[in-house]
């Protein structure tokens, strides 16, 4: 086995026993492995692993990898803030988009011919540069993407804040997804925990994890 389903076999391992503890089943939470700054040879190796879904956060690097492995049926998922005047080029190819965080974004996304799942992401912190709504105005952002066409709300997303515990502050998005959940009662997914904290996310009932470094190994240089 190479070192890349070396570590693929370790985190699904481990996700397995975060799982048992929390009395969930590994089956019902998606990995989602992040490949920001690895070249389009190594997705191509992960889908021969068997895996299907694939994260970036930058734009062009997404479209690109998309295209070049077209035939290889893989489901993108945009993690990253996502401008505005790149969304629509975003929607094409991203079978999700986590970082929904404010309603011009959602207006642009806007579509009466095809259907793209979403999350609104939640910023845990007082820097409004970290990305994400703030909870105070969660609500309002939600009941805007639920009237919005084209838009299927899947749950929320969040970040785990640089200076806390990971897993508080996993708690207070689940509590605030209970909240969302009776305003959209199919939109119970949970965006959250990466490569150090997934662990914790999954306790505190992630849905889908994304995960990088701990699966691709160190990344390279940005180009």
């Amino acid at each position: 086995m190479s070192g890349l389903g070396f570590r693929l076999a370790a985190v699904q391992s481990a996700i397995a026993d975060a799982a048992a503890d929390a009395g969930r089943e590994a089956s019902e939470i998606t990995t989602i492995v992040v490949t920001k700054f690895q070249p389009a040879s190594l997705v191509a190796d992960l889908a021969a692993l068997g895996v299907r879904d694939v994260g970036e956060n930058r734009h062009q690097e997404a479209q690109a990898k998309a295209a070049e492995l077209a035939d290889l049926d893989l489901r993108w998922h945009f993690v990253g803030q996502l401008q505005s005047k790149k969304a629509r080029q975003v929607r094409a190819y991203a079978s999700a988009i986590h970082s929904i965080d404010r309603p011009a974004l959602v207006d642009v996304l806007r579509s009466e011919e095809t259907l793209v799942d979403c999350f609104v992401q939640v910023n845990l912190t007082d820097d409004p540069g970290r990305g994400g709504v703030a909870p105070a105005e969660l609500d309002a952002l939600v009941e805007h993407v639920l009237e919005t066409p084209g838009l299927r709300l899947r749950g929320l997303m969040a970040v785990a804040p640089l200076d806390e515990p990971a897993r508080p502050a996993f708690a207070r998005v689940r509590g605030l997804s209970e909240r969302i959940v009776r305003l959209a009662p199919d939109a119970t997914a949970l965006s959250m925990g990466m490569s150090h904290d997934f662990r914790d996310a999954i306790l505190e009932g992630a849905t889908h994890l994304r995960i990088g470094t701990a699966i691709t190994g160190n990344r390279p240089a940005a180009g």
